[in-house]
């Protein structure tokens, strides 16, 4: 463990506490990049500092080995979703619409940040042995789902949806429409001789995939 030198002790405790808060977030930063592009086999710590712009001892510091780090990453990638997902106020909106809403969300979200995908490509790689214990995970993802029970509950009651949708499984779904489709979209691309990233084809695909959902969760 390093040491605080004399020289640090003399600095206040408000400043120490705000330099490793920017030193974590530093690192953490910089490691959601490199776990991104090389995965967490590929990963190299000597890189992570370097693109932190810190000394590689603070990382071991923090963070005790380049798992923990991983699953420190993991765990922020989870958090920031969750948080946005939070700021729809699903519950505000109509049931119908707040289904609509999620899928939108989740599309777009997945569009703007690639590392999350690339990020889950690595812990599924590694079987998710970095999730096993991580509580904090599973209490970020209780609210979404109690909210999209809540949600399929109002739409039953006031007979827009129809009974008995699981809401992990529609969530499961939600989120898989889009996963599969941008994690494979170069391989799909190819295959079908189309540009499936196109302006065009991802309103396409949006458009489709609200129609999927709905048609699923919709009341006959």
């Amino acid at each position: 463990m390093i040491k605080a030198t004399s020289s640090e002790n003399t600095v206040p405790r408000g400043t120490r506490l705000r330099d490793a808060d920017r030193s974590q977030a530093a690192i953490l930063a910089a490691a959601r990049a490199e776990f991104a592009e090389f995965g967490l086999g590929g990963a190299r710590m000597d890189r992570i500092a370097a693109r932190a712009e810190l000394n590689k001892r603070l990382i071991y510091y923090y963070f005790s080995d380049k798992e923990q780090l991983f699953q420190s990453v993991l765990e922020q990638a989870y958090l920031h979703i969750r948080e946005q997902e939070h700021n729809l106020h699903l519950l505000d909106l109509k049931p119908v619409d707040a289904i609509r809403r999620l899928v939108e969300f989740t599309w777009n979200y997945y569009l703007e940040h690639p590392e999350f995908l690339t990020l889950l490509n690595s812990a599924n790689l590694h079987r998710a042995r970095h999730l096993d214990n991580a509580q904090r995970v599973r209490e970020m993802n209780s609210p979404l789902i109690a909210t999209l029970q809540e949600i399929l509950e109002r739409g039953r009651t006031d007979g827009s949806f129809r009974g008995g949708i699981d809401p992990v499984q529609l969530y499961v779904s939600i989120a898989g429409l889009s996963y599969f489709y941008l994690s494979n979209s170069y391989t799909l691309s190819a295959i079908f001789d189309r540009d499936l990233m196109s302006p065009k084809a991802r309103n396409a695909r949006l458009s489709h995939m609200c129609d999927v959902i709905l048609g699923y969760a919709l009341k006959d």
